[in-house]
């Protein structure tokens, strides 16, 4: 069985990150879900706990289990870690090799072989800001891969690209990076 660590960062897609969770599940894959500060305003912690059967990383400090740490051990257990949705703040800090939350921590700690995806989510003129295109881009050469956002009538009421990639696409993709 392939294990996922998911990234959840604070976006207003940070509901679809359920739908992924269970999806993923359901196809047979371990998932264990990391959550940004953020992401906790607009999705519960418990709702990734009951769909993934393992409890959420919030704070990297907070260490459950006595011995070990919890950011390098879900880094040694991922196949894949996916950043669904992917927030621009949250690029930018994996862009630059930073380390002050759950999410930096683990993607730093990951070793070669774990296959990296980011799945951004964001306004348009963020999206297309030059700033987080050449973050993006910097991922990539680290390796990461990007499904890309879609078109669409955004939450702020802008209509342009930065909604999150249909659920659909985001489960495809896994599967075929996974296969």
């Amino acid at each position: 069985m392939k294990t996922i660590v998911l990234a959840v960062t604070g976006s207003i897609s940070a509901y679809k990150a359920a739908d992924i969770t269970s999806q993923l599940v359901k196809a047979g894959f371990e998932v264990h879900v990391v959550m940004s500060e953020a992401a906790t305003h607009f999705i519960t912690p418990l709702t990734f706990e009951v769909l993934s059967n393992h409890s959420v990383t919030i704070d990297v400090m907070a260490e459950k289990v006595a011995g070990k740490v919890n950011h390098i051990e879900l880094a040694k257990k991922a196949d894949l870690f996916l950043v669904a949705p992917a927030s621009a703040d949250t690029i930018a800090k994996l862009a630059y090799g930073f380390a002050d939350n759950s999410i930096t921590s683990i993607a730093l700690a990951l070793g070669g072989d774990v296959k990296k995806v980011i799945a951004p989510a964001m306004n348009t003129k963020m999206y297309e800001n030059p700033i987080t295109q050449e973050n993006i881009s910097r991922l990539k050469v680290f390796g990461y891969t990007e499904i890309e956002p879609r078109t669409a009538l955004l939450a702020c009421g802008d209509l342009g690209k930065g909604a999150l990639a249909e659920v659909d696409k985001i489960i495809e993709s896994v599967k075929g990076i996974l296969t």
